[in-house]
């Protein structure tokens, strides 16, 4: 909480290189309306293969890797699971489905989070609890040494933290002097921190990355997988964690190398977004389906180029076909003759 402590006593003075990841992101919440509203099961396509790629992805991160070929087993199935690995990837992954549905109603609190924790730990002694010891954050070198990389706070001084950390969250969006973007990565790296957890915390903070996205209206990760664009900069992650961590108990650190790093990979969440979109094919049908809902939505005449700007991912002529069945069913009708006539619908 030393960085929101910071933020709330005194607004930051934001980089210029945050204010440009600001604006993109901002640009990019202005369009994800536009694809979130049309083309329901091409989402769908999209929102299953992030499900997989997050599960997989997060516990990978940990060292904890299931066989390849057992993947949609785990988080799909019902089957009976081998070993311990698969019950925490098949844990995120019911974790991950209960903030994809419940994120409207799941406040960040400390409840939440040790909830969420409980969920990726299944049948482990501590699962959905604070930790009662203290301990280090190492580093394992190729010649064998060890060094401690950082030392959160002591398990004595957690729960308060935790309750100091999520109060802190929401007084500092309540007050709106602070872009909520940059109070989520900072949330993060005060969580990574406080290092709350005996194990699972490097989860459990990107759960929490999610849940915290959802609340400020940026949901782009519920089809693109934020886990695996972070595994695949893994270097970089622990790069800038470390460096934004150094003086963190004294309130003495500089947050923006990780706070950049989240804004970047978020913003590479939205253009994987976009053009994985644009690229996957809608099933058979729903073209014609997304015209007819289109229709529906006109009150009064409309013309072919209104349509299809409702409904761009269908060609014109794929629209005037579907139009021409409709007014067959006697559903619409055409009021006119050539390119200038409108349609309205019947009923």
């Amino acid at each position: 909480m030393r960085t929101l402590e910071q933020f709330f006593r005194q607004l930051p003075q934001i980089p210029t290189a945050t204010v440009w990841l600001l604006n993109d992101l901002a640009e990019y919440r202005g369009k994800q309306e536009l694809f979130t509203r049309q083309s329901p099961q091409r989402l769908k396509v999209l929102r299953e293969h992030a499900l997989i790629e997050s599960a997989v992805a997060s516990n990978r991160i940990e060292g904890v890797e299931i066989d390849q070929r057992r993947v949609g087993t785990v988080i799909f199935g019902k089957s009976h699971l081998q070993d311990r690995n698969e019950q925490e990837v098949r844990g995120y992954q019911t974790a991950l489905s209960l903030i994809h549905e419940q994120h409207a109603t799941l406040s960040v609190s400390p409840e939440t989070i040790l909830r969420l924790h409980a969920l990726i730990r299944p049948q482990i002694w501590d699962r959905g609890c604070f930790k009662i010891a203290d301990g280090e954050i190492i580093e394992k070198h190729p010649d064998g040494h060890v060094t401690v990389r950082f030392r959160p706070l002591s398990a004595k001084e957690t729960p308060a933290a935790m309750e100091q950390l999520c109060r802190l969250s929401d007084q500092t969006i309540q007050d709106k002097q602070v872009p909520p973007l940059v109070i989520w990565a900072a949330q993060n790296l005060d969580f990574l921190c406080i290092h709350p957890f005996r194990d699972g915390n490097g989860r459990v903070s990107r759960l929490l990355l999610l849940q915290s996205l959802y609340h400020l209206g940026f949901t782009a990760g519920r089809y693109i997988s934020l886990e695996r664009l972070i595994e695949q900069s893994k270097d970089r992650y622990y790069e800038t964690l470390q460096a934004s961590s150094q003086g963190w108990h004294d309130g003495r650190h500089d947050p923006w190398p990780y706070v950049n790093y989240l804004l970047y990979t978020l913003k590479q969440v939205y253009q994987e977004f976009e053009a994985r979109y644009e690229n996957t094919s809608p099933p058979l049908g729903e073209k014609t389906e997304a015209v007819r809902q289109a229709v529906a939505g006109f009150v009064g005449a409309f013309h072919v180029n209104e349509l299809h700007k409702r409904c761009p991912e269908v060609s014109l002529d794929m629209i005037r076909k579907v139009l021409k069945d409709m007014a067959s069913e006697k559903s619409v009708e055409c009021l006119g003759r050539g390119k200038q006539a409108k349609w309205r619908r019947i009923g």
